[in-house]
């Protein structure tokens, strides 16, 4: 019994990796994304996002909650997975092993954002615009954290895609799960170019 419950978590984490938080993740890279078409596009884009009906209910319900389920099974499987990069070099034992890590680091990235950005507007602390992000990336070494965070965020979506697909089944055979790799390669490259990408516009104005 405690085999199956533990069988369904696993399948729940890892569709919640997917849909909505990969979707969720996409969405606000994109948004982001804006900011390197001027501080205007960006404020129109972040404000249209800001003022959705119902967008605490569905922050909390699809965003929220998914992320802190996902986030605590997660911790509770890098601390019971057994990595066998040192004896076995394999990719995907790579792989597995930085999936537990960017795990860890997304993790602590994802909280540092939301306490820098949605709780202090929240709190009436700051505005949600162009200048909040401006603001933040001034300092050099929230700049690198935050290029180390969002890359480390894309790598771990983009590799829970290809675990997601295998366990679920989409993709079986040895040459499916190859091409699936290449896939997500290309995935990564890109929600990293573009989170990337707004972060240097945010902090150069580039």
């Amino acid at each position: 019994m405690a085999e199956h419950r533990e069988f369904f978590y696993r399948r729940l984490h890892s569709l919640l990796g997917v849909i909505p938080i990969g979707v969720f993740l996409i969405q606000h890279l994109v948004v982001n994304h804006f900011a390197v078409y001027g501080e205007e596009s960006f404020n129109q884009a972040a404000s249209f996002m800001h003022d959705l009906p119902f967008r605490l209910a569905l922050e909390i319900l699809v965003i929220y909650l998914p992320i802190l389920f996902h986030a605590i099974l997660g911790v509770y499987i890098v601390f019971v997975a057994k990595n066998n990069t040192r004896r076995y070099g394999y990719f995907r034992n790579w792989m597995f092993f930085l999936q537990r890590i960017t795990g860890i680091i997304t993790f602590v990235f994802i909280v540092w954002h939301v306490w820098e950005t949605r709780v202090q507007i929240g709190l009436g602390n700051v505005d949600l615009d162009y200048s909040l992000m401006e603001g933040i990336l001034a300092s050099p070494v929230m700049f690198w954290f935050y290029i180390i965070g969002v890359i480390s965020t894309t790598f771990h979506f983009a590799n829970g895609l290809w675990s997601f697909l295998v366990s679920w089944g989409f993709t079986q055979s040895p040459r499916s799960q190859k091409i699936v790799t290449y896939v997500t390669l290309i995935v990564f490259l890109a929600l990293s170019y573009v989170g990337v990408r707004a972060l240097i516009q945010f902090a150069y104005g580039v």
